[in-house]
């Protein structure tokens, strides 16, 4: 693989000090001083790289692997090649995610167009009613409207654009070309290219010339540390507002609709749907392309499976698949037992291609 001027190497960090920083154990303090610049999968690592191996199931990979290091469980430790050391953590995963953020820092946060300190573009417009604190950058062609508030160390990025009055903590990222309006955001909140916040909720009456726009008054709040993806968009309330919860993670290309309230650290991914007063509690997790009805709660610790369809409450704790959605040991006794018809039908020629 060519060198990626996108992201380069670390100039250079010792496995010894690694450790220290991942709160982990080198095995053989041999190798305390060597040396680790980037990250790397397995199946091509090679020197200077460290990776991580979570299953006996991908240990043919080891076989092309000439890795500096490699981060897994104790239990893993014997099936690692001797010539490679090895890093123990009882959270090989998570060790991994802070090894990647050490090593590259830039990539933590979305590319931009402009670098080094602080400073508003010539290119940008901000109105002269709008706050910024220190080190507030403002790249190319960025609006930011009137009695905005922005924080110290936020960067906004080229094209993208600050609604009146909108309020946006310290340390964020408003990537190229997101547009936040009618929103309060957090610290360490970041947001990818394309999002778009707070535009109106999809709020229709019926009338006797047809549909009547229902006035959208409410707000986003976005609390810290939360993290947008690309092209997602979230409604402003009716009004109430629509509330993002601290450490929550969502995906590119999610709807979330008016009035939702998303509790703390929960992950949301691609193409999710979620319409409109649906309540998600803290920790939930949601897979791909499901979709959650309005007006319905989802407990604390709640998973949803990818695809799934969910129209009544859930409780907490609990696993839920399919279409509509239901417990997910139910889905998959369902789900086999169709496929074993399925089967048992084509060995009968009951079923064509055609079916």
């Amino acid at each position: 693989m060519e060198p990626n001027c996108f992201f380069p190497p670390h100039e250079g960090v010792s496995l010894a000090r690694l450790a220290a920083h991942l709160g982990a154990e080198l095995a053989d303090n041999a190798f305390a001083d060597k040396i680790v610049k980037s990250v790397s999968p397995v199946y091509r690592a090679g020197e200077g790289d460290v990776c991580y191996i979570l299953s006996r199931k991908n240990r043919d990979e080891l076989a092309t692997c000439h890795a500096t290091a490699i981060i897994c469980d104790a239990s893993m430790q014997s099936i690692i090649p001797a010539h490679i050391p090895v890093i123990i953590s009882y959270k090989p995963h998570a060790a991994f995610a802070t090894a990647g953020a050490l090593l590259h820092p830039d990539a933590m946060r979305p590319a931009t167009v402009t670098s080094g300190a602080s400073a508003i573009s010539p290119a940008a417009f901000v109105d002269p009613s709008a706050k910024l604190e220190h080190d507030v950058v403002v790249e190319p062609m960025a609006v930011v409207g009137a009695n905005a508030e922005i924080g110290e160390g936020t960067r906004i990025c080229a094209g993208a654009v600050i609604g009146a009055n909108v309020k946006i903590g310290r340390d964020c990222t408003i990537s190229a070309g997101a547009s936040v309006l009618c929103a309060l955001v957090g610290n360490g909140v970041i947001v990818h290219n394309g999002a778009r916040i707070g535009q109106d909720g999809f709020g229709y009456a019926p009338g006797q010339r047809g549909m009547l726009k229902i006035v959208q008054i409410g707000r986003v709040i976005i609390q810290d540390n939360v993290e947008i993806g690309a092209n997602t968009t979230i409604d402003r309330g009716t009004m109430d507002d629509t509330v993002i919860g601290e450490g929550t993670k969502i995906d590119n290309q999610v709807q979330i609709g008016h009035n939702v309230h998303i509790g703390r650290h929960s992950a949301i991914v691609s193409q999710v749907g979620i319409a409109g007063s649906a309540k998600i509690g803290n920790g939930v997790q949601i897979g791909g392309q499901a979709g959650v009805a309005g007006h319905i709660n989802i407990g604390d610790g709640v998973q949803l499976s990818a695809g799934s369809g969910t129209i009544n409450d859930i409780p907490a704790g609990q696993r839920y698949g399919g279409v509509p959605s239901r417990p997910i040991k139910d889905f998959l006794r369902e789900l086999a037992e169709t496929m074993a018809k399925t089967e048992g039908r084509k060995k009968k020629g009951e079923v064509t291609k055609d079916d």
